[in-house]
């Protein structure tokens, strides 16, 4: 595992200097600070991975300490020691951009976990810098795509992995997830990326539009076609076609699309010439395929011809940690585009964006932004600018209190995750961690930690 550079801001001596014992036998390289002041200087002067950070503390305490730092440098990451561990005090630590939190009496096995995943997590985000050299290389840039979550850490990770294979890739995720813009992103870091890469859009056109589309057609085939036609797949020869919304395609495409992708090969609508293209085909779909095949509404053997590898692209509720840079991204753009001096966004305007759940995604959020912008009249974009999103909050919100108060602590969240986890995946603890999206060091800590049988 990576080595990383900690820091570690505690006030009890023998604590802290337990941690650093135990993290310097670990291979990782450890500084320390007694005080919160002391531990903010630190981060000034130099370079940190992670900093392990005592909640409570004299003078400056560990939320004061905690957002300094994200002040000075947002991408450290920080973990919470405390021996308040309240689900109060979790969710305060972790709105402010802590990526978890440990109880006292640490135990080692629990911080190790932890310190592991910083250190995945940073070979991921030094992976995806070199993807991103390799993009500008090519005169690309990954601007379009906003993130700072460790979910798309992952899933930016995966697309540079995939893109180098010929393999065919599904991309499933909700309407305005940003898609498109994951596979433009596979297609220009992929062999491909000197031939064009073509988009078509399934659901918006009739089957025999959406034919001749694809696949071209001749002369005379139906009523209307004066000349003979080029389709997509001859267009995209030795490139990309994205497909989207794969899933409302008919019977009739299904099979010429299946011809396709078994033999390389098709004909041209009223055409009897067999034709051939190097295209790699890169489809995505909101709605879930497997059920559309058990429905009898879409072919089995080509579900499994069109999810060769399948990424998923996760919800913006579930990756909040991507709302703030993608306000920063859309308040610049929109003030740019029409001719409007924004300088920022009230904090109780931004709280209402970090509460709102965006069933329209990444897109609706941009809708939003841009409406403020549009019809605000200060430079700085307030609550009085998110009229809808205020209202829309306020009813949610009753049936959340009620619902929060019910919830009782972290722990029992978490247990209760874990046990739905694995009677899902048949006590099969490698499925059960994909479920949960964590390792299976993690969960078998976890089965331990919370009493829970192991088979």
């Amino acid at each position: 595992m990576r080595s990383l550079n900690i820091l570690i801001v505690e006030d009890g001596q023998s604590q802290r200097e337990m941690l650093r014992d135990f993290l310097i036998q670990e291979g990782h390289a450890v500084k320390e600070a007694d005080n919160g002041e002391k531990g903010v200087a630190q981060v000034r002067g130099a370079h940190f991975d992670l900093v392990l950070l005592d909640y409570k503390m004299p003078g400056m305490d560990g939320m004061q300490v905690l957002m300094a730092i994200k002040q000075i440098n947002p991408e450290i990451d920080v973990v919470i020691i405390t021996a308040y561990g309240t689900i109060e005090t979790a969710v305060e630590a972790m709105k402010a951009g802590a990526i978890d939190y440990i109880t006292k009496p640490v135990e080692f096995e629990e911080l190790l976990l932890l310190v592991d995943r910083v250190a995945e997590r940073r070979t991921l985000i030094k992976e995806n810098e070199i993807l991103k050299h390799e993009l500008r290389e090519k005169g690309v840039t990954t601007d379009q795509i906003i993130y700072r979550s460790p979910k798309m850490d992952n899933l930016i990770n995966m697309a540079g992995r995939v893109a180098s294979s010929r393999a065919t890739i599904l991309i499933q995720g909700e309407s305005g997830t940003g898609k498109e813009l994951l596979a433009r992103l596979i297609h220009h870091l992929s062999p491909r990326s000197v031939r064009p890469m073509l988009a078509v859009n399934c659901g918006a056109l009739h089957e025999n539009l959406l034919e001749s589309e694809l696949f071209g057609h001749e002369k005379g085939s139906f009523t209307g076609a004066a000349a003979r036609r080029i389709g997509r797949f001859e267009e995209a020869d030795g490139g990309t076609l994205f497909l989207d919304e794969i899933g409302e395609l008919s019977s009739t495409v299904q099979v010429k699309l299946l011809r396709f992708l078994q033999e390389r090969e098709f004909q041209r609508l009223g055409g009897n010439q067999t034709l051939h293209s190097d295209v790699r085909i890169i489809s995505a779909t909101n709605r879930d395929l497997e059920a559309r095949v058990k429905e009898g509404a879409f072919r089995e053997d080509l579900f499994y011809r069109l999810n060769v590898v399948t990424i998923s692209m996760p919800p913006l509720r579930d990756r909040r940690e991507d709302v703030p840079p993608l306000i920063e991204h859309f308040l610049q753009k929109y003030a740019q585009e029409n001719g409007k001096t924004i300088e920022g966004i009230s904090s109780e305007a931004r709280d209402l964006l970090m509460k709102y759940d965006y069933p329209g995604n990444v897109r609706e959020l941009e809708n939003i932004l841009e409406r403020a912008v549009v019809i605000g009249r200060e430079e700085v974009i307030s609550v009085e600018d998110l009229p809808f999103l205020e209202e829309s909050l306020s009813s949610a919100e009753d049936g959340k209190k009620a619902e929060g108060l019910l919830r009782g602590s972290m722990e029992e969240m978490e247990r209760k995750m874990i046990v739905e986890a694995m009677e899902k995946a048949g006590d099969h603890q490698t499925k059960a961690a994909e479920i949960l999206g964590i390792s299976e060091r993690m969960l078998r800590y976890k089965l331990k930690k919370y009493g829970l049988k192991t088979h």
